[in-house]
């Protein structure tokens, strides 16, 4: 008899941790990423991607940000930092940073300022004591909201936007704050090993009102 089921079928809990990542890491695609600039007790900047990232909320204005549990620390840096000052900067990345946004994503002895490992420039934010990369075309300026601690080795972060900063270039129509997402050119984040993707190629659908037609 002929197998009418294409679908290959995951119990979530009875598969390991490494292999529940790998497979909604494929599957979850694209993923925005979270270029994260903080800032330790002692000044000292830090900067890391991540790719469990996303809007949560427009009122207020909400990121959500997922960490998962170091292998060779209590905590991920980034996370430290934002618990010690309540504070950090999302930025987003474009084509060109793509390299060194994966230098800053090594695993760096603690207190190594990952921002001068790849070269990037800084440049001081408007609201949080925490600067911006300066050649980023979007940052979000973001205080500490909250914390979940769902379990397991995870805690994800809500920080609250206080202040944004966009490329002026992006807009296509400033007045109507109509941006072109190709002018950002951001890259996107697919599976969990190496992979990415632009942002560039896009289609649209006309949004549709009740009644159908």
């Amino acid at each position: 008899m002929q197998n009418f089921d294409t679908f290959s079928h995951f119990d979530l809990e009875t598969l390991a941790q490494a292999e529940t990542y790998k497979l909604l890491a494929s599957v979850i695609v694209p993923r925005p990423i979270a270029w994260v600039v903080s800032k330790d007790a002692q000044g000292v900047v830090n900067a890391a991607p991540f790719s469990f990232f996303n809007i949560a909320s427009i009122d207020p204005p909400l990121v959500m940000i997922s960490f998962s549990g170091a292998k060779d620390r209590e905590t991920k840096d980034t996370l430290s930092n934002i618990r010690a000052r309540g504070e950090f900067v999302v930025n987003m990345v474009p084509e060109d940073l793509a390299e060194a946004m994966n230098i800053t994503a090594t695993n760096a002895p603690r207190g190594l300022d990952e921002t001068q490992l790849a070269g990037l420039q800084l440049t001081t934010s408007s609201v949080v004591e925490v600067p911006r990369i300066e050649a980023s075309p979007v940052a979000l300026e973001c205080k500490l909201f909250e914390t979940i601690s769902p379990g397991g080795k995870s805690t994800i972060c809500l920080g609250r936007i206080v202040y944004m900063h966009i490329q002026t270039s992006a807009f296509a129509d400033f007045q109507r704050l109509h941006i072109d997402p190709s002018q950002l050119r951001l890259i996107g984040r697919m599976h969990g090993a190496g992979g990415y993707t632009t942002t560039r190629d896009m289609f649209h659908i006309p949004p549709k009102s009740w009644p159908l037609k």
